[in-house]
């Protein structure tokens, strides 16, 4: 009987169960509600056990129901990488490959890659987006690109697949003549939180109401790396940032390091990794240039 189960009855299970209700699952399916029934009554046929309890106003998941939810979920997500797999070797080349990269990736680095891909790829067009947090996932899930380069935003979102690329040492810093300057050893975080902090925001609305690294109530939000920059170099707050940014103000004293008191929850630096979703892996050409990014040189 089990030879007999299909990806469509699993994916009917799937949609049950997230929807909440066979009417709704048959509206994402764009299938009638009697279709939904029918599949899923088959399904427990053959598998031998009810999926679902219908003695309430809406179907819930069985014990065994719940149990076998994220086996199916798995079983579709690889049927999803095969055929896109399949797909990407039946098309070849992609005509153009678009990237959005977390603006904390070095940008030497990326240089480099991009002048690298130049080289082996000039006749695929290269279209590059640069943000922070959720913007540089935003174009991946809306399918205005490919791949996103992720390190500001520690979270992989459902349905992605991740890959590591390098890590980006990260330091609090501010200017000389600000107060925190002065002191001597290392800076609570009550002491910090009592001064302005400067902050990237988030250009999408993926981590609304979600903060990584604030540490003070007293926060300026700046849409860009390079306005944080200048405004921590003009001292008007102090904030975190990639080391390579800031190396030589600290060499030349235009910044100062803070030694802020290790915060449980939060790194000293950045986890890059590249994520691209698993119904749209990337080609030949991406997958060169997910390998070039992992490259120390």
């Amino acid at each position: 009987m089990l030879d007999a189960m299909s990806m469509d009855q699993l994916r009917t299970f799937i949609a049950a169960a997230d929807e909440g209700s066979f009417s709704a699952a048959g509206r994402k399916l764009r299938r009638a509600q009697s279709v939904v029934s029918h599949t899923l009554a088959n399904l427990e046929l053959q598998v031998g056990f009810a999926l679902f309890d219908r003695s309430g106003r809406y179907p819930q998941l069985t014990e065994a129901g719940r149990a076998l939810l994220a086996d199916a979920r798995r079983a579709a997500d690889s049927m999803d990488a095969f055929k896109a797999r399949a797909r990407t070797l039946a098309e070849g080349l992609e005509p153009e490959l678009s990237v959005a990269v977390d603006v904390m990736y070095p940008i030497a680095k990326l240089t480099t890659a991009v002048q690298a891909f130049h080289r082996e790829y000039a006749s695929t067009p290269l279209r590059l987006y640069v943000e922070a947090l959720g913007a540089v996932v935003r174009p991946l899930l809306e399918g205005q690109c490919g791949i996103a380069v992720i390190g500001s935003l520690p979270e992989v979102p459902p349905g992605c697949a991740s890959e590591y690329l390098l890590g980006v040492p990260a330091v609090a810093v501010v200017a000389p003549g600000h107060p925190l300057a002065r002191a001597v050893g290392t800076v609570m975080r009550a002491e910090a939180a009592r001064h302005v902090q400067l902050v990237l925001t988030d250009r999408s609305n993926l981590t609304q109401g979600r903060n990584y690294g604030v540490l003070s109530p007293h926060v300026w939000r700046l849409a860009d790396l390079g306005a944080k920059h200048a405004f921590l170099r003009a001292g008007l707050g102090w904030g975190n940032m990639p080391l390579h940014m800031v190396e030589q103000d600290l060499e030349t004293g235009a910044l100062v390091r803070l030694e802020l008191e290790t915060h449980p929850l939060l790194g000293t630096g950045f986890s890059m990794h590249a994520i691209f979703r698993n119904d749209q892996p990337p080609g030949p050409a991406g997958r060169w240039f997910i390998d070039r990014l992992k490259c120390d040189g």
